[in-house]
C-alpha cells in the first residue's frame, strides 16, 4: 500500500495575484489531497497530505507547470508528522513585517475577459473594470503585502453577492481575484466636459457609465482632446489622423517635436500603418502590452505631426477593458488614437482626479475619470526589437516591479539613479527591484514622485537600506537626495562613476563573475568624470569594484556647460574652436545662431568661463547634427 505523507511546502517568487492559490486548490482536489494553502508576506505555504506517489506528481506539477503568470524562485519541501486533515482549504493570509516577496506587474486584459465585455448576455458586458486572476491591475493598486483585497485600492468596494460567490468558488477563474468587480459593486467611470473659454465657466453635468464612454468617443471624433484616467495614470487622447487635433495637442502641451505614442484597435490596424515582424507582434500582444517602436508605412494616414521627422511610430494595443471599449470600430471612429502621458511638460503623469483637472484644464476639452485609486503612477513601457529580442527603452507598466535576479545575495541597497530618464532600484537578498519610469528629475514634482516611489518600494519589499548608491555628479537631484538621507539616517553612501555603472550592469546581465577585468567601451551623453570633466566616450578596464580609464575621445570645450545640451549649434562652435576651424566655414551652424550669441560663445571659450571639457560621443553627435544642418536646437 502506498505510504501516506505530510509535506510542508514553502514557495517564493511571483506567486500572489496570479491565481496560484486556486491553482493549487484545484490540483489538490484532483489528487484527493487534504490540507491547506495560505499567502504570507514572503510567498505561499502549503501543507498537504496524500499518497507518496501522488504527492511526487503534485510537487512536480507545481514546479514545471505553474499558472501562466507565476514565477517560482524557491521551492522548499520538508516532510512533517501526519495530522489527518479532512479537507483542503485556503486559509487566512499571514502577514509579517519582516518578510517580503516579488509582486506581479499590471497585466493586460485576457481573452476570456475580453469575450465577456463583448457578450451582451454576460453580466460584465461593456464593463470597463472587468478582470480575473489572469489579468488586470496589480502593482498600481497594491498598498502592502500580502496581496489581499484589504491591502489594495479595491478595499473601498464591497463585493456584491454575485462577485463574492465567484471569489469563493474554487472552480471559477475569479477565485480569490483581489480586484474582482462588476457594474453592481465595482468602480465606475464618468465624463466631465470642460470649455476652454472664459465665458463658458458654468458647471456642466457629468455623463456616467456607457453614456460617458460614448460622449468621450463623440468628443474625440469631433477633433477634440480628452484626458482619460487609465491603469497607471492619465492619458491625453485625440484622433491621430486629425492634423488639427494633433497640432492643438502639441500647442497646448508645449511639446514641439517629441513623438506621441499611439494606440491602435488591433493587430490588423497596426499592419495597415506599420511594418510588423513576427517577433514584434509577439511582444505587442504579450501580457505586458508595451509600446513598440515600429517602422511606419508610407501610405499611412496618421498625421505626420504625431512623430515629426521620424520613420517610426510608438505603437501599443488596448490593454484594459476601458481602452478596448474606447477604440471599438463603429460610426467612423478612428482606429488610431494619440495616447500620450497626461502631464505638463517635464512633470510626472497625473494619477488623481482633482490634480488632473487642475493641471490639465488648459489641455483637455473633457475628462473621462474613474474612482479606483492609482496608488503608484506607472507610465507605459517602451521597447524596440533587434534580431527578434526585445530591448527596453523605458521599463515601466507590465514589467516593473518584476525583479532582476542577482547572481548572489546582496546587502539591502537603495540606488538612486541618474538625472535623465530616472529609475531607482532597491535590492534585497538576490533580488534587484528596479522601479517604474520616474522621468527627468528637473523639478519639485518629479522629485516628489521619486521620493514617493522609493518610500513605496521600501515598504512593500521590506527594505531597510544598509547603503545608498548614487551618481558621482554633485548637482543631480537624485545625488543630493542620497547625500541628505545618508547623513540624516547615518547610512553608508557609495558614489558611483556613471560609466563604470554602465559597464558593471552589462557584466551582471551576462553573468560575469566580475573578478577578471574586461574592456568596456561606453558611448554616452553625459557622465561626471573623475577629473571634473564630462565623460562619454570612454574605454575602461574594469571589474565590479574598480576601473582604469585607459583611453577616451579627445576633449573639446562645451560652452555653457549642461545648458549647451539644448543647443547643438553651440556644441558645434565649441568643437570647431578646439580644432582651430573658422566658424564662417561652417555655414549651417553659423546661419543658425545670431551674431550676439556667437560673440557670447566666443567670449566664454576664450575666457574659459563655464566651458567644461567633454569627451562625450553624444555631444559629438550633437555637433555633427548642427554642422550638417540636421538640428540646431533641442525641443
Amino acid at each position: 500500500m502506498d505510504k501516506i505523507k505530510n509535506l510542508h511546502i514553502e514557495i517564493t517568487g511571483i506567486v500572489q495575484g496570479v491565481g496560484f492559490r486556486p491553482f493549487v486548490y484545484n490540483l489538490a482536489k484532483i489528487h484527493n489531497f487534504f490540507g491547506w494553502i495560505k499567502n504570507t508576506s514572503s510567498g505561499v505555504i502549503i501543507e498537504v497530505e496524500g499518497s507518496e506517489v501522488n504527492l511526487n506528481a503534485f510537487t512536480e506539477a507545481l514546479i514545471t507547470n505553474p499558472p501562466p503568470l507565476a514565477s517560482i524562485d524557491k521551492f522548499l519541501v520538508t516532510e512533517q508528522p501526519f495530522v489527518g486533515f479532512r479537507e483542503f482549504e485556503i486559509i487566512t493570509s499571514q502577514g509579517n513585517s519582516v518578510d517580503f516577496q516579488p509582486i506581479s506587474p499590471d497585466i493586460s486584459i485576457c481573452s476570456d475577459c475580453e469575450k465577456e465585455i463583448n457578450d451582451p448576455m454576460d453580466r460584465r458586458y461593456r464593463y470597463p473594470f472587468t478582470n480575473c486572476t489572469n489579468c488586470g491591475p496589480r502593482f498600481t493598486i497594491i498598498n502592502d503585502i500580502p496581496y489581499d483585497r484589504p491591502k489594495t485600492s479595491m478595499v473601498h468596494f464591497q463585493m456584491c453577492p454575485e462577485c463574492l460567490a465567484e471569489y469563493k468558488d474554487p472552480t471559477n477563474r475569479r477565485f480569490h481575484a483581489q480586484p474582482i468587480a462588476c457594474p453592481n459593486c465595482g468602480p465606475s467611470i464618468w465624463l466631465e466636459p470642460f470649455k476652454n473659454t472664459p465665458e463658458n465657466n458654468e458647471d456642466v453635468p457629468a455623463f456616467v457609465g456607457e453614456m460617458a464612454l460614448q460622449e468621450a468617443r463623440k468628443i474625440i471624433r469631433e477633433g477634440k482632446i480628452v484626458a482619460i484616467k487609465g491603469l497607471g495614470g492619465f492619458h491625453l487622447v485625440c484622433d491621430a489622423t486629425n492634423a488639427v487635433a494633433v497640432n492643438e495637442l502639441r500647442a497646448r502641451k508645449l511639446r514641439v517635436d517629441k513623438p506621441f505614442a499611439v494606440m491602435m484597435t488591433d493587430v490588423d490596424t497596426v499592419k495597415q500603418h506599420c511594418y510588423l515582424s513576427e517577433s514584434e507582434q509577439t511582444y505587442l500582444e504579450s501580457p505586458a502590452h508595451p509600446i513598440i517602436l515600429l517602422e511606419k508605412k508610407l501610405g499611412s494616414n496618421i498625421d505626420q505631426l504625431v512623430a515629426p521627422k521620424q520613420r517610426t511610430l510608438g505603437v501599443m494595443l488596448p490593454y484594459t477593458p476601458l481602452h478596448i471599449l474606447l477604440l471599438q470600430q463603429e460610426s467612423e471612429f478612428p482606429g488610431v488614437l494619440v495616447m500620450t502621458s497626461g502631464n505638463l511638460s517635464e512633470e510626472p503623469i497625473c494619477t488623481e482626479n482633482l490634480a488632473a483637472k487642475s493641471n490639465l484644464v488648459s489641455i483637455a476639452d473633457a475628462f473621462l475619470m474613474h474612482n479606483r485609486d492609482i496608488l503608484i503612477r506607472t507610465d507605459d513601457s517602451v521597447i524596440q526589437t533587434f534580431r527578434g529580442d526585445q530591448y527596453p527603452v523605458r521599463r515601466s507598466r507590465g514589467y516593473s516591479p518584476y525583479p532582476v535576479k542577482l547572481h548572489r545575495n546582496s546587502p539591502s541597497v537603495l540606488a538612486t539613479g541618474g538625472e535623465l530618464k530616472n529609475t531607482f532600484c532597491v535590492t534585497r537578498d538576490d533580488y534587484a527591484f528596479l522601479s517604474h519610469h520616474i522621468g527627468d528629475l528637473k523639478n519639485y514634482e518629479s522629485l516628489k514622485s521619486f521620493e514617493d516611489g522609493i518610500q513605496h518600494f521600501e515598504q512593500i519589499f521590506r527594505v531597510l537600506p544598509e547603503a545608498i548608491a548614487c551618481d558621482r555628479h554633485p548637482d543631480y537631484l537624485s545625488t543630493r537626495f542620497a547625500i541628505e538621507r545618508s547623513k540624516k539616517e547615518n547610512i553608508k553612501l557609495v558614489s558611483v562613476q556613471h560609466h563604470h555603472a554602465h559597464i558593471t550592469s552589462l557584466m551582471t546581465e551576462h553573468g560575469m563573475d566580475g573578478k577578471s577585468p574586461i574592456i568596456g567601451v561606453v558611448f554616452d551623453g553625459t557622465g561626471y568624470g573623475d577629473d571634473g570633466n564630462i565623460w562619454g566616450g570612454e574605454f575602461l578596464i574594469a571589474n565590479y569594484l574598480e576601473y582604469q580609464r585607459h583611453s577616451h575621445l579627445k576633449y573639446f570645450p562645451l560652452p555653457g556647460g549642461d545648458a549647451a545640451t539644448k543647443h547643438p549649434n553651440r556644441v558645434s562652435l565649441g568643437l570647431l574652436y578646439s580644432l582651430g576651424i573658422s566658424w564662417e566655414d561652417a555655414t549651417n551652424t553659423s546661419n543658425s545662431i545670431c551674431e550676439a550669441d556667437r560673440t557670447l560663445v566666443r567670449s566664454l571659450l576664450e575666457k574659459k568661463i563655464n566651458t567644461p571639457l567633454t569627451s562625450s560621443v553624444g555631444r559629438l553627435f550633437d555637433a555633427i547634427a548642427s554642422l550638417v544642418g540636421l538640428r540646431h536646437s533641442i525641443n
